[in-house]
């Protein structure tokens, strides 16, 4: 299967090599290449004379030596190391092969050919002209860049280069021109192989010495010589990227499919076609399409991130290589999220001709590394056999306090990365504010339970990896007044559109610099709102004063605090970077069975609170209530923010004030929850199969107490109906009875559903976060006079030794599980890089 360039053993090729000093052998001579960068060093040179000819003497005169000289040329690429090319493609009875041409076309240091065979399918007249204009027309009718015809023999006609798979081998080999390399044959390749995979009979072919460019190769200087950059055919990518034009994104046009209906929407930039690739989760959408943007967790396949320049520099001038690379890796793990993406998986990937091949394969690991420690891949619910990172990649040992999403996710991810990770838990259980209930019959989020944007969603990897899934909740939403009267829809949508008028005239008030002084944004919206009122001439009815009531009640609810308390400044500060879109799911099997996974494996330690943080020294001492100490190089700090704000770890020496007054700037938000069991489900007929239904206050005071109802059993065979208290209701319910609280609701309820009977709870819970030791809180919100900046702020590190992650310190994705977890992740990339 090689050809016999590949074998020394050539007795013409052999005497060759003996008589040139450097450069590359003929095509069909010997394997030994030299560096071939004695450019300046004149070499006298044999030739085999031609039959009847005698040779010529060592006594000749310099003058006929001269001559002879003139009879090769060198590369004309400054920095070549080829003293002498060699031609690679044979194409024209007249190639110079080894000898003189008028001029050599460079493609790579070690790859060049003759102008006999640039002619040759060039000219018109010549016998491979049909082929380069049919590859040509392929090029230009797909792809953007020029069709030249160094692009043609770097695309086809240059050999492939393979690596021989035998462990104590792994020596490059160059096949045949005519064979093609195939992602199998590069995994089951060997030295000696032939193009049946019958392994020849003779002396072991893995003896035989590597060609001396592949060492080449692997210098920083090959990169800079080359004249194209390598574009992939048949990336894994090329699905997921159809809309692009193949050369902008790392891909080969001669391979990519055509048509004028494609051409025609990579031309037409205001279109974004999501592709439809079979077996794919729908909420794998790992690339931007062209003009799509606010998208989280989303790259460019067409240019490089700028934490990925910062990584690589050397591929700014050109990022095809990386683009390449990085799009062939992303598309291999979002097509496969359920085993560990390995080096040796992606380099059978990599079908590209010439010597960048080799170049490709080593940056391969690189590239593949450095998603890894980012979380871009092997993330997740994965269970691994050997570490992921190199060692110079893993910290020794990591301490972890609190086993919520952050910490497990952290622990997690080190854990995979191969360092020595120990959990520190102050409760009997882990998951921190995710804590799942059964006793009602199915599953109740006490803490969270639904998942808003599953695009690109961490969590909706998991469950792809665990088979787990996911309810999509539906867009209706009924609006029933006490008395049992649903809202006509017109008045809920003018009532919307009103509402989220007003919040725009926030955002515009916010972009006045002289406006320096904050203000709550319960009393913008309302000095807003009057404003409105008076310019307009419009007076809202009681039900649609009521109707807005339920709106404000739904956004404190998000913010989980009274707009009394929230920023009008800042309180959707996370809303100028790219959100999770797509669907709202409900995970009806609830979060903890996916932190339960992430948990499997690891070292933790319950009922183990965290008394004093020692980082003064080389080791990060902890201490534990129970007086057991641990010590460890970095320490990962995910406690809710008001255990840090209420100081309940203390800190030698104290955290930094920076970062103490970022803590105190924001707020500990709180939300409740109640959830009840009937004997039947009294609601279905005039619900309809909505999966949730609102509840329109009476009045203004009574705004947040049991605003929406979820239905928690999509399936109808529970009758299980679960609501929240939010803002101001929060605090009407902190000292009553669980069992007021249920009359309450069951009250509000029989209000909604006045015309039929609603008959009286079998069982019902009541969350109590705000007295829940070990969290106090919901999640975080910014309080008036803050900034979302101070979630950057929090999450900043103390000396390389204290690292901090939790909803609080993200802000791109505060009070979510998905930002939790994101959080732990970015905190083990750090760690693994300093």
């Amino acid at each position: 299967m090689l050809s016999d360039a590949d074998y020394p053993g050539n007795g013409s090729g052999a005497r060759r090599a003996k008589r040139r000093s450097s450069g590359e052998s003929p095509a069909d001579g010997q394997a030994l290449r030299s560096s071939g960068r004695q450019t300046n060093v004149r070499v006298k040179r044999a030739n085999n004379p031609p039959p009847g000819q005698s040779k010529r003497k060592a006594t000749d005169t310099e003058e006929e030596d001269d001559q002879s000289e003139k009879k090769y040329r060198k590369c004309e690429k400054a920095g070549c190391s080829a003293t002498y090319p060699v031609c690679f493609a044979s194409a024209s009875e007249r190639c110079a092969k080894n000898g003189y041409t008028s001029r050599w076309y460079h493609l790579s240091c070690g790859e060049h050919f003759c102008n006999e065979c640039f002619d040759h399918y060039y000219r018109s007249h010549k016998d491979g002209y049909e082929t380069y204009a049919a590859w040509k027309k392929a090029w230009t009718s797909n792809g953007k860049t020029e069709p030249s015809l160094k692009a043609f023999m770097a695309d086809q006609q240059l050999p492939y280069w393979v690596q021989c798979n035998k462990a104590d081998c792994s020596r490059w080999r160059q096949l045949t021109k005519e064979i093609l390399l195939t992602p199998s044959l590069a995994a089951t390749f060997r030295c000696g192989t032939k193009l049946d995979n019958v392994k020849s009979e003779g002396p072991d072919q893995c003896s035989q010495p590597e060609d001396l460019r592949v060492a080449e190769v692997t210098d920083s200087w090959w990169h800079s010589m080359l004249i194209l950059p390598p574009l992939f055919k048949d990336s894994p990518a090329a699905p997921f990227l159809a809309a692009y034009y193949p050369d902008c994104v790392g891909m080969s046009p001669s391979g990519s499919p055509g048509g004028a209906a494609l051409s025609e929407l990579r031309a037409d930039h205001r279109r974004a076609v999501r592709p439809q690739i079979a077996g794919l989760c729908p909420y794998f959408q790992p690339f931007y399409q062209p003009n799509e943007c606010g998208k989280a967790l989303c790259v460019r396949p067409d240019m490089m991130e700028l934490d990925e320049l910062y990584e690589f520099p050397e591929f700014s001038r050109d990022p095809t290589m990386y683009l390449a690379l990085r799009n062939l890796i992303l598309a291999s793990w979002h097509k496969n999220c359920k085993e560990v993406l390995t080096v040796e998986k992606c380099v059978t990937q990599v079908v590209v001709r010439g010597l960048v091949r080799v170049r490709c394969v080593q940056e391969m690991e690189r590239v593949l590394h450095f998603m890894t420690r980012k979380g871009l891949v092997n993330t997740g619910a994965l269970a691994v056999q050997r570490p992921l990172l190199p060692e110079r990649h893993r910290p020794r040992n990591v301490i972890v306090i609190g086993a919520g999403a952050s910490g497990l996710a952290a622990a997690r991810q080190l854990h995979n990365f191969g360092a020595q990770v120990l959990v520190l838990e102050a409760r009997e259980r882990i998951g921190g504010r995710v804590w799942d209930d059964t006793a009602l019959g199915v599953v109740v989020g006490r803490g969270a339970q639904i998942v808003n944007g599953c695009v690109n969603n961490p969590v909706a990897l998991m469950c792809e990896q665990m088979g787990v899934r996911m309810h999509k909740l539906g867009e209706r939403c009924d609006l029933i007044q006490e008395g049992g009267r649903a809202t006509d829809p017109a008045i809920d949508k003018r009532m919307d559109f009103h509402f989220n008028a007003i919040l725009d005239v926030v955002s515009e008030w916010r972009k006045d610099k002289s406006q320096i002084q904050d203000t709550p944004l319960g009393e913008k919206v309302q000095e807003l709102k009057k404003n409105f009122l008076q310019e307009s001439g419009i007076q809202f009815s009681e039900l649609e004063e009521k109707v807005l009531q339920f709106h404000l009640s739904n956004l404190e609810y998000a913010c989980g605090s009274s707009l009394s308390q929230v920023s009008a400044r800042s309180w959707d500060h996370n809303e100028f970077f790219a959100q999770f879109s797509g669907d709202h799911t409900l995970l009806t099997k609830g979060y903890a069975a996916l932190l339960h996974k992430l948990a499997e494996g690891l070292d933790i330690r319950k009922k183990c609170p965290v008394k004093s943080v020692d980082y003064s020294g080389d080791v990060v001492r902890v201490t534990c209530s129970n007086g057991s100490q641990w010590t460890a190089k970095k320490v990962l700090v995910t406690v809710p923010l008001t255990l840090l704000q209420k100081n309940f770890i203390q800190f030698v020496p104290p955290l930094p004030d920076r970062k103490m007054k970022a803590i105190h700037s924001l707020g500990a938000g709180i939300i409740e929850k109640i959830a009840l069991k009937f004997p039947f489900r009294f609601w279905d007929k005039k619900i309809q199969g909505a999966d949730y239904f609102g509840h329109i206050p009476p009045t203004p005071d009574k705004r947040g107490m049991f605003t929406v109802f979820y239905d928690m059993d999509p399936q109808g065979k529970q009758a299980v109906l679960m609501s929240v208290i939010a803002g101001d209701a929060v605090a009407a319910v902190r000292d009553m009875q669980d069992k007021d609280v249920a009359a309450e609701c069951v009250k509000v309820l029989r209000e909604l559903f006045k015309e039929q009977e609603v008959p009286e709870p079998l069982h019902f819970l009541v969350t109590r976060w705000s007295k829940d030791a070990w969290s106090q809180m919901s999640y975080s919100f910014v309080k008036m006079g803050g900034s979302g900046e101070a979630y950057d702020v929090i999450a900043e590190d103390v000396q390389g030794k204290l690292f901090f992650a939790g909803e609080a310190t993200n802000r791109h994705f505060p009070q979510t599980v998905t930002g939790a977890y994101l959080s732990g992740v970015r905190e083990a990339s750090k760690m693994a890089a300093v």
